[in-house]
């Protein structure tokens, strides 16, 4: 499968402290990919390095062949990032929110209102559409971030925490969702401290801990590397007694 996320030797200092080392992986056409560590172990670093937002001390991101730091227009308009840290403008409704990011995006007008439509649809967001962004709810805003983020139809999604805070129903159908863009060929990243979603979604795992890839690999080569026979066990296996949310 032809590659579209690759992660070269990623490497990132804040003054003295080395948040990110040595880090390299890679993302194929139509797979998912769960990246996972403790909190501070450096994923957000890493994620923030993917998406072109923090520039690496050493190393290199390429997003389907573009270099993040020297191609950045190109690379940007293949990538749909999520991340907890994005808010929404509260005087935008979901639906200009939604439009809003895809004109920036330069989506071509007819294909935006289809799009819009499309994404409006999928993520049952009808019914607030035309509400201001400052009133919805938590999973609300979820739903529109995940359309806005997906408004342009990047080849490549990073998600970190995408149904943090939403109840049982909206993160099935955020789940769902992801499983059908992997079978349109997307390549997505995953980052959550859910191990059953990780389990259930994902076909390859990365365990991140002091900045470092520990291990990475298929949840039974994991398993089978830790002498382990559940993910959440290989996880304390290989980050020790680190307290980590599940």
């Amino acid at each position: 499968m032809p590659q579209q996320i690759l992660a070269n030797n990623l490497t990132k200092y804040f003054e003295d402290f080395r948040a990110v080392s040595s880090v390299s992986f890679e993302v194929n056409e139509g797979e998912i990919y769960g990246l996972l560590g403790p909190n501070g172990a450096g994923k957000t670093t890493t994620l923030r390095m993917l998406s072109g937002i923090l520039k690496p001390n050493q190393g290199f991101v390429k997003i389907t062949n573009f270099d993040i730091q020297e191609q950045k227009i190109n690379a940007l308009k293949n990538l749909g990032f999520l991340t907890g840290d994005t808010g929404l403008y509260e005087r935008l409704n979901a639906e200009e929110m939604i439009r809003y990011f895809g004109e920036l995006s330069e989506v071509e007008p007819q294909v935006l209102e289809n799009r819009i439509n499309e994404l409006i649809s999928t993520f049952e967001i009808s019914e607030f559409r035309k509400k201001l962004c400052g009133k919805l709810s938590t999973g609300q805003k979820q739903r529109v971030s995940l359309a806005r983020t997906l408004i342009h139809n990047p080849q490549v999604i990073i998600l970190d925490e995408p149904t943090t805070g939403l109840d049982i129903i909206a993160s099935e159908l955020i789940l769902k969702f992801i499983q059908k863009v992997k079978s349109q060929g997307k390549a997505i990243i995953f980052s959550t401290h859910n191990l059953s979603e990780v389990e259930r979604l994902c076909d390859r795992i990365g365990i991140i801990h002091k900045g470092e890839m520990k291990m990475q690999g298929t949840l039974p080569e994991i398993l089978d590397k830790t002498g382990t026979e559940s993910l959440s066990n290989a996880f304390l296996n290989l980050v020790g007694d680190e307290t980590y949310e599940i």
